[in-house]
């Protein structure tokens, strides 16, 4: 077919011939702003309490097939991979885990690349497929490597198998493996492989229908090969989703806080990835250039059930967590290239607006408090929407380079890695920046340094303490639990004390105990966890006198 936007019935078009030139003046910034953030970025701590836990986990003798993570079986094992080759201090083996996701990343783009040549003309593609590649490789610290982002990945691992492969039920069977394991990061990715079902809809329904026929049963069968491989899997899948006090199944269903939220919660992912804004814009060109009143209800359908979608399993969960949906950015920025890649004349409006809001997330930071709020961000996607009007209209020549539309995509995709860009944004304000969070990390450096030097060297611990500093301070654990997540959910939730995985945690406390233990009171408050935990963690160890501005501290074995 010429192009996506095109009935899935069409025959094919002539290529478009392509220009020797214009790829390396784009390629070149978007290589070197990849490089700048591979060496800068650094994890966000959602990585670092999954690294932390399978490291001492392992130190402890459990495999990620054993360690409990609040992550999955596969996603675990994802990690533990990225995790080995590394070596060094902290920023070291950072460093190297960042550029091997780049890597993951880079070949899931060219898949995609490869792919869509058979099917669309090779500026569409060049352009979709960069865009896919740049938004994943470039999305802010929240994001990455996180096991919705990593379902993304793999979901475009998918498409391109289906798309790319000639025949197509040895297409289907290929692409049902990623999109399998899309579903085995989190469970709620599900969702994620069930979008790239519907995209690959839009192209070619046949291949859709058999992908799904291939994909539901390779996911289930994913999952009994997790539970056969990891002895408590079943258990963790059972228990999980009970230590989650946002979710709805507990709060219930109000209609008007979830409204309410929604609205919030799009305008702050929008303040940490602006390419979100315009998407309203980017379908709008899309579907201009699409024949058939038909093709354009099933086209918008899609993107709208796409777009519904992903904001349901943020609301499912109730955390509220800007990465439940980065399937919903990377759709955005590959809407974007599919649409800006098949115009047949510049749009240079949108293509303007799309520049300068690369630069939105650095100077929103800097907005007076008043300013930063969700209705900011609606108005600044309408603006777009409105550019995107404007180019509608069939004024100008034909272009002959994207260059210049490219590289105000680059622009767009790199506004989070900045330092002064957003780390965090809540109800429209700005609550942590890229620097801010690196001034954060030396501090927890400095916090695990003063914790250290009170261990004996390689004495094993107890951690009742976040995920970042059991990272930080990284002596080995002893236990299958080395967070205690179960245990410190009884300050909210007091009934996970029934739970078989809370009463397996607890007896680390006292069942062989570590000699050292470290307590966050701050985080594992002791006044308010369970009271027969309570009275166990007393009784086992003894712990400094507390004091205000010391919440973290080393506790000793009785």
């Amino acid at each position: 077919m010429a192009t996506t936007t095109a009935p899935v019935d069409a025959p094919s078009a002539p290529r478009a011939r392509r220009s020797p030139l214009w790829w390396p003046v784009v390629a070149a910034p978007a290589a070197a702003v990849v490089v700048y953030t591979v060496l800068t970025r650094r994890l966000t701590g959602d990585l670092q309490y999954v690294l932390a836990a399978l490291r001492l986990g392992g130190e402890a003798g459990y495999s990620p097939s054993e360690v409990f993570t609040h992550r999955p079986f596969f996603y675990r094992w994802f990690i533990a991979l990225l995790d080995l080759p590394t070596s060094g201090g902290v920023a070291v083996r950072e460093t190297i885990i960042e550029a091997e996701g780049a890597l993951v990343v880079a070949a899931a783009a060219f898949a995609l690349h490869t792919a869509l040549l058979r099917r669309i003309t090779p500026r569409e593609a060049a352009l979709t497929a960069g865009t896919t590649g740049l938004v994943l490789g470039l999305a802010p610290r929240t994001d990455f490597l996180q096991p919705e982002w990593t379902a993304v990945v793999l979901t475009v691992f998918g498409l391109a198998a289906a798309l790319g492969i000639r025949r197509a039920w040895p297409a289907a069977l290929i692409a049902a493996l990623p999109l399998g394991l899309a579903v085995m990061m989190k469970y709620s990715t599900a969702s994620t492989a069930a979008f790239g079902v519907l995209i690959l809809w839009a192209a070619d329904r046949g291949r859709a229908i058999r992908v799904a026929l291939a994909a539901v049963p390779g996911a289930l069968a994913l999952f009994a090969l997790s539970v056969l491989a990891g002895s408590h899997e079943l258990q963790w899948t059972h228990d999980m989703p009970q230590i989650n006090q946002s979710a709805l199944s507990r709060t219930g269903i109000r209609p008007g806080f979830i409204l309410h939220r929604s609205v919030e919660f799009l305008a702050d992912r929008s303040v940490l990835t602006p390419v979100l804004l315009l998407l309203p814009g980017a379908l709008l060109l899309l579907l201009t250039r699409v024949q058939g009143r038909a093709r354009r209800l099933e086209l918008l359908t899609i993107a709208v059930l796409i777009g519904f979608g992903s904001l349901a399993v943020v609301i499912v969960q109730g955390n509220w967590f800007p990465y439940h949906a980065v399937q919903l950015t990377v759709f955005a920025a590959a809407v974007w290239g599919l649409a800006v890649g098949g115009s047949p004349r510049p749009p240079w409006c949108f293509g303007t607006v799309s520049l300068l809001y690369g630069t939105l997330p650095a100077l929103y930071t800097r907005l007076p408090h008043g300013l930063q709020r969700p209705a900011t961000m609606w108005v600044l996607g309408l603006v777009a929407l409105l550019a995107a009007l404007a180019d509608t209209r069939p004024t100008g020549p034909p272009r002959r380079s994207s260059a210049p539309l490219a590289l105000a995509g680059v622009v767009l995709l790199a506004g989070p890695v900045w330092p002064s860009s957003p780390h965090l944004a809540q109800y429209g304000k700005v609550s942590v920046t890229n620097a801010r969070f690196h001034e954060n990390a030396e501090t927890k450096q400095q916090d695990a340094d003063k914790l250290r030097a009170q261990l004996p060297a390689g004495a094993k611990v107890l951690y009742l303490a976040f995920g970042d500093t059991v990272y930080y301070v990284d002596h080995p654990a002893q236990c299958r639990y080395p967070i205690a997540t179960f245990l410190q959910r009884t300050r909210f939730i007091p009934d996970v004390a029934d739970l078989k995985s809370f009463q397996e945690n607890a007896d680390c406390v006292d069942h062989d105990p570590a000699p050292y233990a470290i307590l966050d009171r701050a985080w594992f408050r002791l006044a308010h966890v369970d009271a027969g935990l309570r009275r166990r963690v007393q009784a086992t160890y003894a712990c400094p006198p507390l004091e205000p501005k010391t919440p973290l501290v080393v506790c000793k074995r009785k």
